[in-house]
């Protein structure tokens, strides 16, 4: 399990020419997801992401997460994280789950982040093809994969 996370003051997910949804200050989320994937990826990742300090403090450190500065989250599942460029030119996605293991995975990642951070996250469609926009701040990317837990 991959995700790229983006420190925001702003962030939407726009399908079909509507917003599905939007946040103000806080993290927008990238999640892809692999077959190998289990609740215990999901259990580390949304734990690690729920505590990651990368928001300012008084003192312009950063030292906060997400919960210290009651920030929100924009979730956005995103099957090319997963992606091999190791061949010719065009990605290959087969290290990416197929729909019937990531809908559960992602539905649960959903449900376990909102425990952690406190309040509900939102998020976009899976399979859909969305708009997401974002006003990354600092700018602050982390990619966390929970194969390299050490």
């Amino acid at each position: 399990m991959r995700v790229v996370i983006q420190r925001v003051s702003e962030a939407s997910v726009t399908i079909s020419g509507m917003i599905k949804s939007e946040i103000k200050s806080g993290l927008m989320i990238l999640l892809g997801i692999e077959e190998e994937d289990t609740v215990e990826d999901i259990e580390w990742l949304c734990g690690k992401i729920s505590k990651l300090r990368i928001f300012d403090d008084e003192s312009g450190v950063m030292n906060l997460s997400v919960k210290d500065i009651d920030g929100e989250v924009l979730l956005i599942s995103q099957f090319t994280l997963h992606a091999s460029t190791k061949k010719g030119n065009r990605p290959s996605y087969l290290k990416a789950a197929s729909p019937d293991i990531s809908i559960p995975l992602y539905d649960s990642f959903i449900k376990v982040l909102s425990v952690e951070i406190g309040k509900s996250v939102h998020t976009g469609e899976f399979g859909a093809m969305m708009r997401v926009s974002l006003v990354n701040e600092g700018p602050v990317t982390i990619i966390i994969d929970s194969r390299n837990k050490e």
